[in-house]
């Protein structure tokens, strides 16, 4: 299992953003296919949005991957 501890630089970052930003999708539409499939997790719950607003404290996973957000 990896884990990517990401700065939040504004209030909130989309959530196929971040996946690019932190290096699991290789572009934004990679991560927003990657959202679309149903394999990516806010919380421990499945976000079929793309472009949900990721916040400070919340923790997004996809596979063995772990992203905790954090201003």
């Amino acid at each position: 299992m990896s884990s990517h501890e990401f700065q939040l630089e504004g209030d909130y970052v989309e959530l196929n953003i971040l996946l690019k930003l932190t290096g699991i999708a290789g572009s934004g539409g990679e991560g927003k296919h990657l959202v679309a499939e149903g394999l990516v997790k806010v919380d421990g719950v499945v976000e079929l949005r793309k472009t949900f607003k990721v916040r400070a404290g919340h923790v997004v996973t996809i596979g063995d991957e772990t992203i905790r957000v954090a201003r």
